[in-house]
């Protein structure tokens, strides 16, 4: 037999094992990582993740919780810059708010305050501002149902790095 053959039919062996040892069970399968997180309806508490990066991106755009839920988001910075140079944040903010407006607050708040604005009403909650490899919680009451928009407002991320959180 030659030594081609001899691969060919080894080649083959393998994909049988393979098959047979897969069992055709789709139930075993891994369903595909999406870009959303939701909470189990009958828990009164919701446990949220989120991370950012040092390309400035929000690993989900959008998160959902239950009206009144205590809800408790942990923010991960999963790039390696420091805090000065690539900073991220998580801000809830209140319906209504124009986002370039608020952004513009931010840069103005400063880095002392995690640029998020002390005045007004726009914010419902936030993390502080972490680097790379850092985390940060918050806790907080899911406001009312409905849509509400989140964002890093470390300056001139908000355009990037924005999502949706939905409270049903």
């Amino acid at each position: 037999m030659s030594d081609m053959l001899k691969s060919i039919i080894a080649i083959l062996f393998g994909l049988s094992l393979l098959t047979a040892c897969g069992g055709g069970n789709n139930e075993a399968e891994q369903e595909p990582e999406t870009n959303t997180e939701t909470m189990a309806e009958e828990s009164n508490e919701a446990t949220l993740s989120i991370e950012g990066n040092d390309q400035m991106q929000f690993d989900k755009k959008e998160l959902t919780v239950k009206a009144g839920q205590t809800v408790t988001l942990t923010l991960k910075h999963s790039g390696t810059m420091a805090k000065a140079a690539m900073g991220h944040n998580w801000v809830l903010l209140s319906p209504g708010t124009d986002v370039a407006t608020f952004a513009e607050s931010a840069v103005a708040a400063g880095e002392e305050n995690d640029y998020v604005p002390t005045e007004g009403n726009a914010v419902i909650a936030y993390t502080k501002l972490i680097g790379g490899g850092e985390t940060a919680t918050v806790e907080f009451t899911a406001p009312a149902a409905g849509s509400y928009e989140f964002i890093c407002s470390f300056p001139g991320h908000w355009a990037m790095m924005r999502g949706t959180l939905i409270v049903e």
